[in-house]
């Protein structure tokens, strides 16, 4: 018989307002210590310079990871022009400098490129893998990497401001795997004045927004206590991409022991991805077929 995992068997989100100097996983550790939680992960990494939102996921929730991690997310972002740096943002080193400096208009026409469909190559420090190494790790130890690029689907990218000569504050609305990092160096390169990422705001990512996550003092402020208990979003919210289907009560205990269940679906057509209620109560998720959906993610609500 296995170990009991200790802490409170909960499952929901927990949004937070990320600060500068605080790694992601920092912020897990915290949010699972103040709740006393058995579990907790997040949706998508934030680099420790980077502030903005990071959605936590406890418990069954981390079930519905996948689906926010795929998807759109907004970054409001500041490009430093004429500097490039080891690390693509302002934690490096700078490598390389330009006293070129693009007109508006230019950066504008620019931005053009790294809309739609692009293909980015990631930076050298990222967490990319390299032969089962961190590319961060190879990096570090001063090796430069062939990294392969990788397909991105920006849906948005304009120019919010431009507060002085050396700077530009852009926004951007991406789909998974993007890096910032990259949009930053690879306009620079384009408007021929290299650039990196001054600071960097994850706005939102699906459902979840910056503005209603929690402080680290708020969650410190309210740590071990029911206050905290009350900003726990429902599990559901990470499926909110998917098409809902009520399962019939025998449909929902089949489903509960890993089963094809029975759903009421008259909207979604054979094999669509979805997930199945119970008086609105996610029970699991999986592929919809002939008036069942078959499932590939089960929910255990006792923990």
């Amino acid at each position: 018989m296995g170990r009991k995992r200790k802490g409170r068997a909960i499952s929901g989100w927990l949004l937070v307002d990320k600060p500068a100097g605080v790694t992601s996983t920092a912020v897990v550790n915290k949010v699972r210590w103040a709740l006393q939680a058995q579990k907790a992960g997040h949706a998508g990494t934030l680099d420790p310079a980077a502030t903005g939102l990071l959605a936590v996921a406890l418990g069954e929730a981390t079930k519905t990871v996948p689906y926010i991690t795929d998807a759109l997310k907004c970054y409001r972002f500041r490009v430093r022009l004429g500097q490039s740096t080891t690390t693509d943002d302002a934690e490096g080193t700078v490598i390389e400098t330009s006293d070129q400096r693009p007109s508006d208009d230019d950066i504008a026409a620019a931005l053009g490129a790294f809309r739609g469909e692009i293909m980015q190559v990631p930076p050298q420090f990222s967490a990319v893998k390299v032969e089962g190494e961190r590319a961060y790790d190879i990096a570090r130890a001063g090796e430069e990497m062939d990294l392969a690029a990788r397909p991105l689907w920006v849906e948005k990218l304009e120019i919010l401001a431009r507060p002085d000569p050396d700077h530009v504050d852009l926004e951007m609305v991406c789909g998974k795997g993007g890096y910032v990092r990259s949009i930053a160096r690879d306009l620079g390169a384009a408007l021929g004045c290299l650039g990196h990422v001054a600071w960097l705001r994850r706005e939102w990512s699906g459902p979840f927004d910056a503005a209603e996550g929690l402080s680290m003092e708020q969650i410190d402020a309210m740590a071990h206590s029911p206050d905290l208990d009350t900003h726990i979003r429902p599990l559901e919210m990470g499926l909110a991409d998917l098409p809902e289907l009520p399962a019939t009560p025998e449909g929902a205990a089949r489903l509960r022991n890993g089963n094809p269940g029975m759903v009421l679906a008259s909207h979604v057509d054979y094999g669509t991805e979805a997930w199945a209620s119970l008086d609105g109560q996610a029970i699991a998720v999986g592929r919809y077929k002939a008036g069942e959906l078959h499932p590939s993610r089960v929910f255990n609500r006792d923990g």
